[in-house]
């Protein structure tokens, strides 16, 4: 694997952690302090300086009573991937916004289409 795409996943990991501990209304030192590590390192984490191992990515997701699979899937090109994180964006919400989604969604593709 390149580095820059290393950056790049280390980047989308640290952006879903640091979104899931926003979305848990927890600071960077609450989950260090979780974790048994400096604040620095989480916010290292949070930057993209860092990849966190398995068991590292497993402890944030129970932190933040998630899947671990979501904090990775957020960093995955796998259209599969992409395909469940929208799945789950779209789960919580009513038919009517749902389709609205959708429109937007269409819209947007077929601009993008329409601009190659």
């Amino acid at each position: 694997m390149k580095k820059n795409e290393q950056q790049r996943i280390a980047g989308n990991i640290g952006g879903a952690i640091a979104k899931q501990r926003t979305r848990c209304q927890m600071t960077q030192e609450e989950v260090a302090e979780r974790l048994g590590i400096g604040n620095e390192a989480v916010s290292r984490i949070e930057r993209g300086r860092v990849i966190p191992n398995i068991i590292r990515l497993m402890e944030l997701a129970q932190i933040f009573d998630c899947e671990t699979a979501e904090l990775l899937g957020e960093a995955s090109t796998q259209i599969d991937d992409q395909t469940r994180r929208i799945r789950s964006l779209l789960l919580p919400l009513d038919q009517r916004d749902r389709q609205l989604i959708l429109q937007l969604t269409e819209n947007l593709a077929n601009r993008l289409n329409d601009g190659s």
